[in-house]
């Protein structure tokens, strides 16, 4: 999949495109993207995406915008497990966000991006003020010549799919429901980087994974499977918090313990997959029954695993 950080100032190839900011890309992405490449097939032209970075909340509200689901980095990678062709990462600034509906679709989808048709979940809108939606779009279509299309909302068991129903999940703990929203477990992705060895000091050496986000839209201890070391995905128990027992205001690590597991494997890039909760995150009174704490949590995720034989 190319990947553009910019929108042209006039594309060379007709396109078409879906819009949207898939966060997690959740069933409902998936079905759009799914539409979109049977779309660019059906009519002999390359399927794109553009997202916008950052979230456009991120930009006017920064401390109420939501938890982030992926990274630029993950969503990237599940956007072209899809198939898509192209993705444009478009750079959300004031300006862009000051655009008129009817300037936003001349400025970026007929001059920049050569837009044949167009698809978009059923709330998206758009341009200053959020003016633009799918009505508009459909007059500027016949003005423009391109198709507009608009996915209905998904439903699972009559609860709409959406990336707030994914975190109102991951933050009740209900991993299992996110997973079924998502279609696949909940996953943070990063590099293995050198920590405070406190768990190798106790008895439980862990891997510590890079977080490059503000927000987290989960914590607590977990049983999880670690793929990108092995064939196989490792299983593991990790810990996704801000340590209270190791000291106060520290910033949210993600520790993973592999189990049965000793290798050094610093540098590498690694997904941790969330397949059950097992515990909030808690202060313990000193490293030994924090230890203590960390062998039941080991005894808990082999017995989760084991049962849903998720490792093998």
């Amino acid at each position: 999949m190319q990947v553009f950080r910019t929108i042209p100032e006039r594309a060379t190839t007709p396109i078409v495109l879906a819009i949207g900011n898939f966060d997690g890309l959740h069933l409902g992405h998936r079905a759009l993207l799914d539409r979109l490449t049977a779309k660019g097939c059906e009519l002999g032209l390359p399927s794109a995406v553009m997202t916008f970075e950052p979230h456009p909340r991120e930009l006017f509200s920064p401390d109420q915008a939501p938890a982030r689901l992926t990274s630029l980095r993950e969503k990237l990678a599940l956007i072209e497990a899809r198939g898509v062709d192209r993705t444009y990462v478009c750079h959300f600034t004031r300006k862009i966000a000051a655009l008129s509906a009817d300037e936003f679709v001349e400025h970026l989808l007929v001059r920049g991006l050569a837009v044949r048709h167009l698809i978009i979940g059923d709330d998206f809108r758009f341009g200053r003020g959020r003016g633009g939606d799918f009505s508009s779009l459909q007059r500027a279509g016949v003005e423009h010549g391109f198709g507009v299309e608009a996915m209905h909302t998904i439903d699972l068991d009559g609860e709409r799919v959406s990336s707030s129903a994914v975190r109102e999940a991951l933050a009740a703990g209900d991993l299992e429901h996110a997973a079924r929203l998502l279609g696949r477990p909940y996953n943070i992705s990063g590099r293995v980087v050198q920590g405070n060895r406190i768990g190798r000091d106790i008895g439980f050496p862990t891997a510590n994974i890079q977080l490059k986000r503000k927000r987290l839209p989960l914590s607590g201890v977990f049983a999880v499977t670690v793929s990108g070391l092995d064939k196989c995905d490792l299983p593991g128990a990790a810990s996704l918090g801000v340590r209270p027992t190791v000291g106060a205001g520290l910033k949210p690590t993600l520790e993973v313990h592999l189990l049965d597991f000793d290798r050094d494997i610093y540098g590498a890039h690694v997904t941790v997959h969330f397949l059950h909760k097992l515990r909030d995150e808690a202060k313990y009174d000193s490293l030994p029954a924090l230890a203590a704490q960390i062998e039941k949590d080991v005894a808990a995720t082999r017995t989760y695993l084991s049962g849903n034989n998720a490792h093998g």
